[in-house]
């Protein structure tokens, strides 16, 4: 089995080796760079071409938005899914890394299996947000513009209810339940929901949930 390669982007000395600590103890997963700032993680991921980057949001310099926003940018970076680390008082920055193109958010207290298990999640191509997360990703974009429904013109309506599961956090296992679909038809509606309408990712679902006024702040 091939390992999963991490990328660590973060201001602080301790968090970089705590998070490459607690990674190297997995034997599926290896940390191939770590990086203080936006500017220089660019640098290491366009190097290394991880599978996953940990990125901090608020760094010096190039935060981790716009870093996430160059990474996603770059077309040799494809493959690359990009996890933001925040803390509690970050929830201005999520939905705008969500915008950005960020697989999801991991808590810099996350416990350590959770922590690889997330690794993991992001490097098999699933999406990081809980419903809690949700919520708050959400609520963060309250400011934005008056959602515009335009975009689901091409949806059938099974596809909108998948769609606003979707945008709630929720499993495909939960969607499958709440839907009465079994996980499997919930994935293909997931997969066909990202090409029609051209999102990156499952994160990128949500943020189309809530633009076009399928799910609003403190909804769901």
């Amino acid at each position: 089995m091939t390992d999963i390669r991490v990328v660590i982007v973060d201001d602080q000395h301790l968090v970089r080796g705590g998070l490459r600590a607690l990674l190297d103890r997995a034997p599926d997963i290896a940390v191939v760079g770590e990086a203080g700032d936006g500017a220089e993680g660019l640098r290491v991921v366009r190097a290394a071409r991880p599978d996953v980057v940990l990125m901090d949001v608020r760094m010096p310099g190039t935060d981790g938005i716009e870093a996430t926003r160059r990474v996603l940018a770059d077309p040799d970076l494809a493959d690359v899914q990009v996890v933001m680390l925040t803390t509690f008082d970050d929830d201005e920055y999520l939905f705008e890394a969500i915008r950005a193109g960020a697989a999801g958010f991991l808590l810099k207290d996350t416990p350590p299996d959770a922590l690889r298990a997330a690794v993991r999640t992001v490097a098999g191509g699933d999406a990081l947000l809980s419903p809690a997360v949700t919520r708050r990703v959400l609520a963060a974009a309250a400011r934005s513009p008056v959602p515009d429904g335009r975009r689901l013109a091409g949806l059938t309506d099974r596809e909108r209810d998948v769609l606003a599961q979707v945008g709630t956090g929720r499993s495909n296992a939960e969607i499958g339940a709440a839907l009465h679909l079994s996980p499997d038809t919930a994935r293909t509606y997931v997969s066909r929901l990202l090409t029609k309408l051209d999102a990156r990712d499952r994160a990128q679902l949500v943020v189309i949930a809530y633009e076009t006024g399928l799910v609003t702040p403190g909804g769901g």
